[in-house]
């Protein structure tokens, strides 16, 4: 999937997207993304490229009338747009950005509510392909299972140092966005999705780490 809530410096490259972020700060948009289908449907834009409402319907299992239902619903906020480059009866569609943004937190209540309802959503998605990941991972040539890794840390951080850290990881990571180009992926890669959750640990969860 698309990775989200990215922080906003240093601004990574858009790559082949109009743009590196798409923000939403609406309380209708972030219930509106707030839905299985439509980050199954972005997700695969970023990582595919275009794709008509038939493709994706092959892809995800949907019907095509519901795929075609849901790619309407970005596209009016934004997340989404007909590749004017396609032909026929059905255009495909692309993804207007790399990422996905939205408010850590906000003093308007229902913007925090629909944020934090987004949050909750793709950090439940997100666990889902972990479970599935470990499950699986038996299936990969042994250079992918020794490459990859499960692990946590934990670190004794201010704010404004955490900040810096997220910032650090970000250019790391931006050595590779180019790469959200089919044409410029060396033979070999895969798509690796890469989970990065940063939070300060509330008082009463200092139990045991898990590694």
């Amino acid at each position: 999937m698309e990775n989200d809530n990215e922080p906003a410096a240093p601004e990574p490259s858009a790559g082949p997207f109009a743009q590196s972020h798409v923000r939403l700060t609406d309380p209708k948009a972030l219930r509106a993304y707030s839905h299985p289908t439509r980050m199954q449907l972005v997700g695969l834009l970023r990582l595919r490229g275009p794709l008509t409402a038939t493709e994706a319907a092959q892809l995800t299992g949907q019907s095509v009338a519901s795929c075609s239902y849901h790619l309407r619903m970005l596209a009016k906020h934004g997340l989404v747009e007909e590749d004017e480059s396609g032909t026929g009866r059905q255009k495909p569609w692309r993804a207007t950005a790399r990422y996905t943004s939205w408010p850590d937190h906000s003093d308007d209540p229902a913007v925090a509510e629909a944020s934090t309802a987004l949050s909750t959503m793709v950090a439940e998605t997100w666990f889902e392909r972990v479970l599935r990941a470990i499950e699986t991972r038996g299936t990969l040539p042994r250079e992918w299972q020794e490459a990859e890794e499960f692990s946590d840390e934990v670190l004794f951080l201010l704010p404004a140092e955490l900040k810096e850290l997220r910032t650090d990881i970000t250019a790391l990571l931006d050595k590779y966005a180019d790469r959200a180009d089919p044409a410029r992926r060396p033979e070999g890669a895969l798509p690796v999705e890469f989970l990065r959750i940063a939070y300060a640990r509330q008082e009463g969860d200092y139990g045991g780490d898990p590694r």
